[in-house]
């Protein structure tokens, strides 16, 4: 079982679900919590929400167990950990490989591994609460929550935009702009499922980038997304007439160096609400990538 408990210092009486909401449950999390096998307690008293607390007060959640999905296969493939603790996971996820499995990636994709890592550790939960994605040619951080309380929180803060996402990506081209954010709604392309593009009846996106170095025919830049969309920077940067370099969706695979499109999630920053701290994971730049810039580097 997995608890939390926190004291009341207020001078006000206050009601349970109040409280709790202040703490960052959700209402679902509260609904699961009471019908689904938890509870609260106040002052090791059984309590419904309606019960109003005072100061002094210690309450005491218990979060209903989880079962993890038996479709998900766990994978003993090892992972790539930049941080962990009893709440929260991130790792570095190598190309090639997808976030989440499908038909065409059933058995081998980060969730799988995430699944048996929690397995191998036996944590208590083994849900795989993945909170942040990307495409399974882009390398790079992405962070799992280790139960449904710390997926809720890191859900509010990417609601709220207060998770910090910088990549470092390769694009085509001479930037005349040092610095530039891009402000453009991103939809789906109207002939492919998969691709997205620029379009007025989109969903808002923004993009901010630096430019690191210019080079003869390419660009280094350092961007950082306001918001999650689909193929958010690949669609951006293509259409500003920079592609990045290797995209076969929204450029040309023709860079000797890299096979995929040259971009990596180098840094995430979020808050840990459990240690009262912020948490930035940083990922080196796999060597593909940084082949691809130094042989730019040298043209």
């Amino acid at each position: 079982m997995i608890r939390f408990s926190w004291p009341y210092l207020g001078e006000v009486p206050i009601y349970v679900r109040t409280f709790l909401r202040q703490q960052g449950i959700s209402r679902t999390l509260l609904k699961q919590i009471k019908f689904s096998g938890g509870n609260i307690q106040v002052n090791g008293e059984v309590v419904r929400v309606t019960h109003r607390m005072v100061t002094g007060d210690q309450l005491t959640v218990t979060l209903p167990p989880e079962t993890a999905s038996e479709r998900i296969n766990a994978s003993q493939v090892p992972l790539s950990i930049l941080y962990e603790d009893d709440h929260f996971l991130v790792v570095n996820k190598p190309a090639g490989i997808a976030s989440v499995p499908s038909h065409l990636y059933p058995d081998d994709t980060l969730v799988n591994r995430v699944k048996g890592h929690l397995e191998a550790i036996q944590a208590p939960s083994q849900v795989t609460h993945i909170v942040t994605r990307l495409d399974r040619e882009t390398s790079g951080v992405v962070i799992f929550a280790k139960h449904h309380f710390a997926h809720t929180v890191l859900d509010t803060q990417l609601k709220q935009h207060s998770i910090r996402k910088t990549y470092v990506c390769l694009a085509q081209g001479q930037f005349a702009k040092r610095h530039e954010l891009i402000d453009a709604p991103i939809g789906r392309a109207p002939e492919s499922f998969i691709k997205r593009m620029v379009r007025p009846d989109g969903k808002p996106a923004q993009t901010e980038y630096w430019r690191i170095n210019q080079f003869r025919q390419t660009a280094l830049l350092r961007v950082r997304l306001h918001t999650g969309r689909t193929h958010q920077i690949r669609v951006h940067l293509s259409a500003l007439g920079h592609p990045l370099v290797g995209d076969f969706l929204y450029g040309q695979q023709t860079n000797p160096w890299i096979r995929r499109q040259a971009l990596h999630c180098a840094a995430v920053s979020f808050y840990n609400p459990f240690s009262q701290q912020e948490v930035t994971c940083y990922a080196p730049l796999p060597a593909d990538l940084a082949a691809a810039i130094q042989a730019e580097s040298q043209l």
